[in-house]
Parts: C-alpha cells; structure tokens; sequence
C-alpha cells in the first residue's frame, strides 16, 4: 500500500505533545489496546496532528481516524464543528469512528469489536498490499 501523505499544521506539534501527557481516562484505557501494534499488527499514533486538527488516534495503514468524544461534544456548536473535521478528514479518504468517551470506559468490548470489524471489513477490500514502514515528517507542512 502506498502512503499518502496527508498535510498537518506544524504549529500543533507542541500541543499534540501536551494532550499526550495529559489523556483522558478513556484515552488510556483504549491506548493500552492500541499502543506497539497490539490491535491486530497496526501502529496507531495518539493525539497526531492532521490538517488544522489533532486527532485522538491515527493509523497511517487504515485510514482511520479514531475519536473519543467527551461530554462537551453533546452541545449543537461542537456537534457541527465535527461534522466539518470528519468532513475535511474525509477528503483524504480517512474514515472516522466516534466514540463516546463513557462507552470506552464502560463498554470497552464493544468499542474494541466495533475497530476490529472495521479492521477486518479494510483489509477484506480487493487489491490490499502488505503494512508499508512507518514514514517519518513527510507530511508536514505549514497549513494556516
């Protein structure tokens, strides 16, 4: 499979490092799922910067963005200000799944399941090629 490259504000690095330090509680539980390709082989990345945004969880070899949406996410303005991100991620063929940072805490099978099958209907696609190596910064750029 062939990366591609997806642009990234350079100037979200440094907050990207600070949401990784500072996680939520649902965000470390799922990690210990995800972290050094535990889920079924795949390298997921947390709080990775992507065009103006940073997304919780990001595999390169998935095209999938992983959300967590805390209990701010309910009002109608931030409700909206998802869509257009899911929409602009989706322009890069990036597939994201949403979940309620509640349901990972309580229901973490579930959450689990609902990646696994995702994994399973991506790599059942005809014409997938192996896991291609983890790139290092080509996809920065300066988006403003």
């Amino acid at each position: 499979m062939k990366r591609k490259i997806i642009p990234y504000n350079i100037k979200l690095k440094e907050l990207a490092k600070k949401l990784r330090n500072d996680s939520t509680p649902g965000e470390i539980k799922l990690w210990r799922h995800l972290n050094s390709k535990q889920f079924y082989g795949y390298d997921f990345h947390r709080q990775k910067p992507l065009l103006n945004y940073i997304v919780d969880f990001y595999c390169y070899e998935l095209n999938l963005v992983i959300e967590l949406d805390g209990r701010y996410h309910s009002n109608e303005e931030k409700y909206n200000q998802d869509l257009i991100r899911d929409t602009e991620l989706n322009q890069y063929d990036l597939a994201v799944i949403r979940f309620d940072e509640s349901d990972v805490i309580h229901d973490l099978d579930n959450v689990l399941r609902t990646i696994e099958t995702y994994i399973l209907d991506f790599t059942s696609e005809d014409n997938k090629e192996e896991h291609t190596p983890n790139p290092s910064q080509e996809g920065k750029q300066n988006l403003q």
